[in-house]
């Protein structure tokens, strides 16, 4: 058995911490983060692949959820594996105490039926109440508003799901760092219902994750999202914000592998001087010939928010010559918004480039996905 295949969500590999850096500048609105861990001699990952981790909960944020629910934290329970361990371990680490979801204020409803509060929120019924009461909040906001519902610390796990990893693309090629992963991650902090919050992983990673820490990971294949097998194949690639991480994989593997293809990257952030993720790797990548084109989008940067999407519109006849010479299309990143106006604006690049409608653009699109041509790793 590989060593990549040893390690599982539920048998973690123990990873240290070897950089941890911050990639956005001082006055930025985001705070991402470069992160490098040392992996075990045979654990291997193709770009594309994912790296899991598992967070734990915040010290502070346990403690809350214990005081307010008059727990010490020594009560023994029973974790979903039926191994015992203390309560102050299951809220560490085995329970989503973060956001809060509709399943947890119904199973929470069931504890206590005769609470009318409670009431509002729980059922088919109230799903939209439910949803919206859910936005912004944790465990913590359901437990200091209605108290008392949980007489039993094992009544936590019939409430709030599972502490499950996060999955963050990996950003670098083994070649070129060879006992390494890489990836690319967003701290997210909020403050809302007058608390300041924080994502469980990134926060994690933002916080409590300096170099020589460890972190339990384990490696992910994604074999649906995948460079082509000829090494000559041009690839374009779209990653505004975190979503680079695959690329920067990509590139970085088609550099140590001499692949001859050629690169089309579209990134965009914010702005330019205080959110272009490794700028100087990539700029040096056009002057090395590895990168053909790097076309950025700066929403902040003029009075009119410019997106890739934008990008793309104003290349659309050389887009379309790449697409019928072969061209592998790929989008990473956010899954809402992004990824459905990048797949509007390739449409509208084949219609133009084909002089078709967009039937016969959707038809050369469903094609393309077919041949596996064009690749999402969205979230």
């Amino acid at each position: 058995m590989s060593e990549t295949a040893k390690y599982t969500r539920n048998n973690p590999y123990q990873a240290t911490v070897t950089v941890n850096e911050l990639l956005t500048a001082e006055g930025s609105e985001k705070e991402t983060r470069h992160i490098e861990l040392a992996l075990e001699e045979g654990m291997h990952y193709t770009p594309g692949d994912a790296v899991g981790i598992l967070p734990t909960n915040r010290d502070e944020a346990v403690e809350e959820v214990l005081k307010a629910l008059g727990f010490t934290g020594d009560e023994r329970v029973l974790d979903h594996y039926k191994v015992e361990i203390s309560f102050l371990e299951a809220l560490r680490s085995r329970l989503t105490i973060g956001v809060l979801t509709r399943g947890a204020i119904n199973q929470y409803a069931k504890l206590a039926p005769t609470v009318e509060g409670l009431k509002h929120l729980s059922g088919l019924d109230n799903k939209a109440r439910a949803e919206e009461y859910c936005y912004g909040r944790e465990f913590i906001d359901l437990a200091t508003e209605f108290p008392g519902v949980i007489t039993d610390p094992q009544q936590m796990f019939q409430v709030v799901g599972r502490l499950v990893p996060r999955m963050y693309s990996i950003a670098s090629s083994i070649a070129l760092h060879p006992g390494a992963v890489q990836t690319t991650v967003r701290v997210v902090r909020y403050d809302s219902h007058s608390r300041t919050r924080q994502g469980v992983a990134s926060g994690h990673l933002g916080e409590r994750a300096p170099v020589g820490a460890t972190m339990p990971i384990f490696l992910h294949g994604n074999n649906n999202f995948r460079l082509p097998e000829n090494p000559d194949t041009p690839v374009i690639m779209v990653g505004p914000g975190t979503g680079i991480a695959p690329f920067r994989s990509f590139l970085e593997e088609r550099k140590a592998t001499g692949a001859k293809g050629q690169n089309w990257l579209f990134f965009g952030e914010q702005r330019k001087a205080l959110d272009f993720l490794y700028q100087d790797e990539l700029e040096g990548m056009v002057k090395d010939g590895i990168l053909t084109h790097l076309d950025t989008a700066f929403s902040r940067d003029q009075q009119k928010k410019v997106y890739v999407q934008d990008r793309m519109q104003e290349k659309s006849a050389e887009l379309f010559e790449w697409l019928e010479r072969g061209a592998h299309f790929y989008v990473c990143g956010d899954a809402s918004r992004m990824a459905k106006d990048v797949h509007t604006a390739l449409l509208d690049a084949i219609a133009k480039g084909s002089n078709g409608t967009l039937e016969h653009a959707e038809a050369y699109l469903n094609q393309m996905k077919k041949d596996k041509r064009y690749q999402l790793d969205v979230y």
